[in-house]
């Protein structure tokens, strides 16, 4: 079994020397693990749990169809992934994967916004556990609260992460066993005995827009969905720290997909259903649906043992969060493309690169500290990161579909074939139209700059990475000439 091991590794090592690196990382991450890391990222549990009250306020109970909806979109932008990481398997993900396809600019472009996107996601994860921090510990939740709980939970996250691969893998492992078992009994117990809501409301619009179109409140409540599904694109970003990638990690992406959509649908439709009050919370009477029913369900010590195992839920999805993201900054500093590219780019005793996981976390902390300042501050942080995001993937998948209408056939283990390029469009029109929805502006009382706080902070990112590209140049022409 070591020799298969060994024989393994070594292929793994010669696919990646092709590709023109050397091994850096050690290969310890098995399959489930890879997939453990996605799913603790995607997180059904701090997915549906940041958002819900919002969701719930805005779309009504309808709003659950947005996690079908936007799955279905997602769904056909990993498969497009997953065929690219099949046959690049490189530490990453978006960054290396978009420079093949189209580019060095193209790639760089990529890779800047995604690691943005995804310092601003570790805030926001991080944000959001302030409110149940709060219900925890008997006190009164505030933005003082979150900012003080999400920089404490960034600051352990940075800690367990700079203790390597293994230590990564197994709290991944563990954060998904206790999130998907305590998604399961919370939400069963809710269907058995606690549900206060019949099926119909899943298709009550009437409670939220009146005799009016409904289409505005769901594409607004819709937010939930779209900062649901993704995670998947993690178990990409450390393709060089899994044995046989280009075949595990495109299976452990669906796998993403499939189990944690499940469960986060699970969990948001036992929770819609236990709302004993929905105009309450649509008109903003209770503005803690997810306290008051688990309080109502499990009492006072049965509520914070539930809020355990989401805080938790939350902690593992920041530490998968901040791995994806050290990884990316990694992968930049190895190619000379980020300034002080011999310190990101140096690997500690534990084989994890130290001083880009700390920026990464030092990055989201002053994120968090600045969402202090801001009304609203989680549901802001979270559209720019989710828009962000959505804009490095469909760069990637542009860039898919450029490489396509020029003759790149995908040659990985993982191979979509003649569904290949339908696939694609289909992925590229879902995600244009998503990126629209979370950049719409939807509160003209606002002060302008807070209703249009997704676009500005959308194109202060584009803007700066403009900026920044043209002292990257002679990075570029190194590599070029390598």
């Amino acid at each position: 079994m070591a020799q298969d091991t060994h024989v393994s590794d070594k292929a793994d090592d010669a696919q990646l020397k092709a590709l023109g690196y050397t091994a850096s990382f050690d290969r310890t991450m098995t399959l489930w693990e890879n997939f453990a890391l996605g799913f603790t990222y995607l997180s059904p549990v701090v997915g549906v749990y940041t958002l819900f009250a919002f969701a719930l306020a805005t779309g009504g109970a309808p709003m659950f169809w947005s996690y079908v909806v936007v799955g279905i979109g997602q769904f056909l932008v990993c498969l497009v992934f997953a065929e690219i990481v099949s046959q690049y398997p490189i530490a990453g993900g978006v960054y290396p994967w978009s420079r093949r396809l189209i580019g060095d600019r193209w790639g760089w472009m990529t890779g800047w916004i995604y690691m943005w996107a995804l310092a601003t996601t570790v805030a926001a994860v991080a944000m959001g556990a302030g409110p149940y921090i709060a219900a925890l510990a008997g006190f009164q939740p505030s933005p003082f609260v979150n900012t003080v709980t999400a920089t404490l939970i960034i600051a352990v996250s940075t800690l367990i992460n700079l203790a390597g691969t293994k230590v990564l893998a197994r709290i991944a492992m563990l954060g998904f066993l206790c999130e998907l078992g305590g998604a399961l009994v919370v939400g069963a117990w809710l269907l058995l005995f606690g549900r206060e809501q019949s099926i119909s409301v899943l298709f009550d619009t009437v409670a939220v827009s009146g005799e009016g179109s409904y289409l505005p409140a769901f594409l607004a409540a819709g937010l939930a969905g779209i900062f649901q599904y993704y995670g998947f694109e993690a178990c990409g970003d450390v393709a060089e720290e899994v044995p046989n990638p280009s075949r595990a990690i495109p299976r452990a992406m669906r796998l993403t997909i499939y189990i944690g959509g499940a469960a986060a649908m699970f969990v948001c439709l036992a929770l819609i259903l236990a709302v004993k009050d929905l105009g309450a919370v649509i008109s903003g009477q209770d503005s803690d649906p997810v306290w008051t029913i688990l309080t109502s369900n499990f009492g006072e010590t049965g509520a914070r043992m539930v809020l355990v195992v989401v805080l938790i839920s939350f902690l593992s999805c920041v530490l998968s969060l901040q791995a994806a993201a050290s990884r990316l900054m990694f992968s930049f500093a190895r190619d000379k493309m980020l300034p002080g590219w011999k310190a990101l780019s140096r690997l500690s005793s534990a084989h994890v690169p130290n001083v880009a996981l700390i920026i990464c976390g030092i990055v989201p902390a002053a994120i968090a500290l600045g969402g202090y300042y801001l009304s609203n501050a989680v549901a802001v942080v979270v559209s720019f990161a989710a828009v962000g995001i959505y804009i490095a993937f469909q760069m990637v998948v542009f860039a898919a579909l450029s490489a396509r209408l020029r003759g790149w056939k995908p040659s990985g283990l993982f191979n979509l074939g003649v569904w290949g390029l339908p696939a694609t469009l289909l992925a590229l029109a879902y995600g244009i139209g998503a990126i629209l929805n979370l950049a719409w502006p939807r509160t003209p009382d606002a002060l302008w700059y807070q209703n249009y706080a997704v676009l500005l902070t959308s194109s202060v990112v584009v803007i700066a990475g403009l900026v920044v590209l043209p002292f990257m140049r002679p990075a570029l022409a190194r590599k070029a000439s390598a």
